[in-house]
């Protein structure tokens, strides 16, 4: 039972997964998730937003239970991703006068998903509203964040925006609320990152549709409830912007030593002139790490031996996840060893296509470096200093 009091007649019925450590075979989990369901009760009718997981749907059903909960008229789909949708079907057996609220996107999508029939829907328009007696909840579309689908649910009288997965972080916490906690923010930025970054532009104009809400609370479908939502908001204004810090992150991979003396070289010279670096050896990486830095550094650079002809395959994964997370960027770098010969930086650069970046001249060393090979590193040590002068003012 973990079902929590948000306000009078308001609850988080939803589910915490502690021991999750991958989410879509894909993302890691280092904290686990929780699968956030929120029960509203109004004077005339019951609304449930959103449900949770089909492996923790028992835990939804005992917590309303528990609410000694007879009766739901709504239910409000926000994304039909199955973490939020999955058990629908089975609420929709227990109560079964309810009806499923959501845009017709989604209505379409839940019905290929869940195969939840059409008589079982009511769609509403973006900023419609719907009353459950003393209690108004108005529909906000947020295409994007991060389906196409998406909407949030914003309740007039407690000022409380139900995101889904705008403003969610991948954390199972004891705690409900979100407060100033560092551990919640830095959550909720591996979330952005791994999930919303492609969709940065998308989220601005999201954002912007937010602006004039009076908000006191932002409960999302993952992790704690932002009940001091200016920092969150503050937060994905500042990961959205165009704005980028001086750091460089560089991840790398080293099979016999070559690359790995660049690396080190090329981090002591950047930092020698005071720009922050970040390497990340991607025989160890979390990519939920890598995926934070790239956030608001204002430079890549790959490093990487070459294999046959090309480089490394985790370097070439660390350029097409990059390519696919789509930051704000604005420089980009190769850096690395080979043998005999190859495409390595053409092949790399070829998986960078999605960014809009300024290509540096790379640093490409036969076998192991030499002197004069450590000083095209410090010109482009240098060259990064200059180029980070004229955006972030260092």
């Amino acid at each position: 039972m973990s079902f929590r009091k948000l306000r009078p007649d308001i609850y988080s019925v939803g589910a915490i997964d502690w021991d999750r450590r991958l989410f879509d075979e894909l993302i890691p989990l280092p904290e686990g998730t929780s699968y956030n369901a929120y029960l509203i009760k109004g004077d005339q009718k019951t609304a449930l937003l959103d449900t949770v997981d089909p492996a923790k749907d028992y835990e939804l059903i005992n917590n309303l239970e528990h609410l000694g909960i007879k009766n739901i008229d709504l239910i409000i789909s926000h994304h039909a991703e199955q973490d939020h949708s999955g058990s629908i079907p089975k609420i929709l057996n227990m109560y079964a006068n309810a009806k499923v609220v959501t845009n017709p996107k989604c209505k379409s999508m839940l019905m290929d998903l869940l195969s939840i029939p059409d008589e079982k829907f009511i769609t509403v328009n973006d900023g419609e509203t719907l009353s459950l007696g003393n209690k108004t909840l108005q529909f906000i579309y947020t295409p994007w964040v991060h389906w196409p689908e998406t909407m949030s649910t914003y309740l007039w009288e407690d000022k409380i925006l139900f995101s889904c997965d705008f403003f969610g972080s991948h954390l199972a916490s004891s705690e409900l609320f979100a407060k100033d906690n560092p551990q919640v923010y830095r959550a909720a930025k591996r979330y952005y990152a791994e999930i919303m970054m492609p969709f940065r532009a998308a989220i601005a104009k999201n954002l912007d549709k937010l602006k004039d809400l009076d908000i006191k609370a932002i409960a999302p479908s993952h992790g704690p409830v932002h009940d001091e939502p200016k920092l969150i908001l503050d937060a994905y204004r500042d990961w959205v912007s165009d704005k980028v810090k001086n750091e460089v992150v560089l991840p790398y991979v080293s099979m016999h030593g070559s690359t790995k003396k660049m690396v080190e070289y090329l981090v002591d010279a950047l930092m020698q002139r005071g720009v922050c670096v970040k390497p990340f050896d991607l025989t160890r990486t979390d990519i939920g790490e890598l995926a934070m830095a790239l956030v608001d550094a204002a430079t890549l650079v790959i490093a990487s031996p070459t294999v046959l002809v090309g480089p490394h395959p985790s370097a070439l994964y660390a350029a097409y996840l990059t390519n696919a997370l789509r930051p704000k960027t604005k420089f980009a770098a190769v850096i690395g060893s080979y043998g005999w010969g190859g495409k390595m930086v053409e092949l790399i650069k070829g998986n960078l296509s999605n960014l809009n970046v300024e290509l540096l001249e790379p640093v490409m060393v036969k076998g192991h470096p030499r002197a004069e090979d450590f000083k095209a590193l410090d010109r482009m040590a240098d060259e990064i200093l200059n180029k980070h002068k004229g955006l972030v003012g260092v």
